[in-house]
């Protein structure tokens, strides 16, 4: 379905779901980058995002993720998710 339709957001983020699912980080980050330069995203990807650049041993990358995921996140009116990101900082990233 991808690709027929490679700028189908929807597609791409419940792709990255699935890949996610197989450990598979590499594919994961690219569909998610992608995804996030396309789509109005309310917070969810970032974290997504972040897991797997953490994963992939990209630590500032995923830092900057969850960064990014709490302002997103905030901005949608989704504070629990800022916070469950600004906690993962404060106990995973606090160097």
């Amino acid at each position: 379905m991808l690709e027929t339709e490679p700028e189908n957001t929807m597609v791409m983020f419940g792709l990255a779901k699935e890949y996610e699912k197989l450990g598979q980080t590499d594919e994961v980050i690219a569909l998610l980058e992608n995804y996030l330069a396309n789509a109005d995203d309310e917070g969810n990807a970032y974290g997504m995002l972040a897991k797997a650049y953490q994963k992939n041993g990209e630590r500032e990358k995923a830092r900057a993720a969850y960064e990014k995921g709490i302002e997103i996140s905030n901005a949608h009116g989704h504070p629990s998710m800022a916070n469950d990101y600004q906690m993962t900082l404060d106990l995973d990233y606090a160097d």
